[in-house]
């Protein structure tokens, strides 16, 4: 699958006799507190295209994969007709919109980007959301700044397949053993394994600390901020 060019320009190069270190990390779960938003716009697009509403834990349980492929699993997860699937995505892509001011950052996630940058890390974002959708966030909460290259479902292949993450490394000229992913799912962790990255896991979003270190964490924090100890200055 083709991707389309979802990046920004490079914001800065580490000046350092290290090798550059390639950062990249999932949105929703990871960088802001959304999870909760999509299980309660998921049912709603559900039930309003007369279909029955997923569990939370199911709309959990989904998220990380692109939207299509989310609501089509979920569909056949409870036996319904897959001819329903593009009235849900239509639904739930108008109603999140409407409701994603509600979103937030999770505590930390400035102070410790700019550390990152500081220390001469490049950084990216790998993100079931679409490019647009991505582009309002990190709009919003002027994020912009820190990611020299992104990712995102409508112009790459949904998580795990590795393609998103690959294609960072390409466009960045990295290698695996320069990457590290931070995610929430267990659709991360097995992301950098098929892409044979690093991985480590954030507690605070979807998935437990057990299951992401049974998917290939290496690490897992409880906190954004304690990423902060996960990566020492390259500069």
């Amino acid at each position: 699958m083709p991707c389309c060019q979802c990046r920004s320009k490079l914001i800065s190069s580490p000046d350092s006799p290290h090798q550059p270190q390639l950062i990249l990390f999932d949105c929703d779960g990871t960088l802001t507190h959304s999870h909760q938003l999509i299980v309660h716009v998921m049912q709603r697009a559900f039930v309003d295209a007369q279909c029955q509403s997923p569990a939370d834990v199911l709309v959990m349980g989904v998220i990380g994969l692109s939207l299509p492929v989310a609501v089509r699993q979920l569909l056949r997860q409870s036996g319904q007709a897959m001819a329903f699937a593009d009235a849900i995505v239509e639904r739930f892509r108008d109603y999140y919109r409407q409701a994603e001011q509600e979103i937030v950052l999770y505590p930390d996630v400035i102070e410790t980007l700019e550390l990152l940058q500081a220390r001469g890390y490049w950084m990216g974002v790998v993100t079931g959301k679409s490019r647009s959708g991505l582009e309002r966030v990190l709009e919003r909460f002027d994020l912009k700044r820190f990611f020299a290259v992104w990712r995102t479902a409508d112009c790459c292949h949904s998580k795990p397949h590795p393609a998103m993450a690959l294609e960072c490394m390409d466009e960045m000229g990295v290698t695996a053993q320069q990457t590290t992913l931070v995610g929430d799912a267990d659709f991360d962790m097995q992301m950098a394994k098929a892409a044979h990255v690093r991985a480590i896991g954030v507690s605070f979003g979807v998935a437990s600390a057990e299951a992401l270190y049974q998917q290939g964490a290496t690490q897992v924090v409880d906190a954004f901020a304690e990423l902060q100890a996960c990566f020492s200055p390259l500069n």
